[in-house]
């Protein structure tokens, strides 16, 4: 059978190969299901969703009138309550006209990309990045430009993005709370980033637009203040999903919205309406864009979180791993006891716990794990832990 090009190009994809990979040769969709193995790779929901929640999408099932249930594009509702919401995140004059309700992250950072690049510009990003920036770069028919963080802290390299900004750069996309890392990109940074931008989109003589994915923006912790790239670069096409704070990334909604005062946003809306219907009607449907104001008042329980978080850290710590306390999201992102991340995750895998290894974020010598599971869980995975770099580094020292 044979493909279109793009298609390959996709499925050839660093992220996309190494992933289905990854599914094909370790078994994880069969042992995430076995009794005793302990699930740390995605963040899905370990629990039954919140009762208000559920309630929310019933009453929202109920039509008012008899255009309930017909095509929607951007209800106003939904937009307003996205507005007002993302006002006390972000604190700029977003109204319900900066937004545009989208099928979740995905939809949004697509239609972002799309909208003000063509095909064969370039899109820098960090790594390790969230698994399907390349992926949605190369469906557009764009280039991806990878930048690797800077190690530990895993904060942007301003200095290699610069270095990585060509005539062909387009896009840059930040993603803050990061995932894997956690980090929170401080204000001093994002400052330094937007006149960095300025001043390389003077150079090269064409607007140079930044993508700031932040689906975790209201995943913060120890009262961390979140500060967005839009504060700082109007230039800034900001991109949310509400799967994360809602822990029900199965229900595709979500916004892109650009910051208030942006000279041309009527001409940049238009072109957003027409890529989504374009693009496969990348609308939320009719239920959710009802539910949204009700969900908006809903949350995954932040401290609970919070508290998973430092005791994870704090007992990996012990056990003599080295991992940052992460900021916002709910990732860890260690580093690896011994070089090889795949050969360690094979071992915490043999002992029933599943993690992802660093190679599918393209930084080998790291993993990942997920703490949206039950606290139980986390706390049968730490002897695990244990026994994995103990097994881990004995074997490395007979070597």
């Amino acid at each position: 059978m044979q493909v279109s090009r793009r298609s390959a190009l996709i499925q050839g994809a660093a992220p996309f190969r190494m992933l289905f990979e990854y599914f094909d040769t370790s078994g994880y969709q069969e042992r995430r299901h076995e009794p005793g193995v302990l699930d740390l790779t995605f963040g899905d929901p370990h629990e039954m969703q919140m009762p208000a929640y559920v309630e929310a999408l019933q009453d929202a099932t109920v039509p008012r009138d008899e255009l309930w249930f017909a095509y929607k594009q951007s209800e106003r509702p939904a937009q307003e309550a996205a507005a007002e919401s993302l006002r006390r995140v972000v604190p700029l004059d977003w109204t319900a006209d900066n937004l545009r309700m989208t099928t979740g992250g995905f939809g949004a950072i697509t239609v972002a990309m799309k909208a003000v690049a063509d095909p064969g510009d370039e899109v820098v990003f960090t790594l390790p990045p969230w698994f399907l920036y390349e992926g949605l770069a190369l469906e557009a028919g764009l280039v991806a430009v990878k930048v690797p963080a800077l190690r530990p802290s895993f904060d942007l390299d301003l200095d290699g993005i610069s270095a990585a900004i060509t005539p062909r750069t387009r896009v840059v996309i930040v993603n803050t709370p990061n995932n894997p890392s956690g980090r929170i990109y401080p204000a001093s940074l994002l400052a330094a980033l937007a006149e960095l931008l300025e001043d390389a989109s003077r150079r090269i003589g064409h607007r140079i637009w930044l993508i700031s994915d932040e689906p975790y923006n209201r995943i913060v912790f120890d009262g961390a203040t979140l500060r967005s790239p839009a504060e700082f670069y109007p230039w800034t096409l900001l991109c949310y999903s509400y799967g994360k704070t809602l822990l029900a990334p199965g229900q595709r909604i979500g916004y892109i919205a650009v910051p208030p005062g942006l000279p041309g946003a009527e001409v940049l809306m238009e072109a957003i309406d027409t890529l989504q219907i374009a693009g496969g009607w990348l609308f939320p449907n009719a239920v959710l864009q009802h539910a949204l104001p009700r969900l908006e008042e809903l949350s995954l329980d932040v401290p609970a979180l919070q508290a998973k978080r430092d005791r994870m850290v704090s007992a990996l710590r012990e056990l003599g791993y080295r991992v940052a306390v992460p900021e916002g999201t709910f990732y860890l992102w260690p580093e690896s006891p011994v070089p090889d991340d795949e050969a360690f995750t094979r071992v915490l895998a043999d002992l029933g716990v599943l993690v992802l290894p660093g190679r599918l974020f393209e930084t080998p010598g790291w993993f990942r794990i997920c703490l949206t599971a039950t606290m139980e869980t986390i706390e049968q995975s730490l002897p695990r832990f244990a026994e994995a770099i103990r097994r881990a580094t004995s074997e490395t020292a007979r070597d």
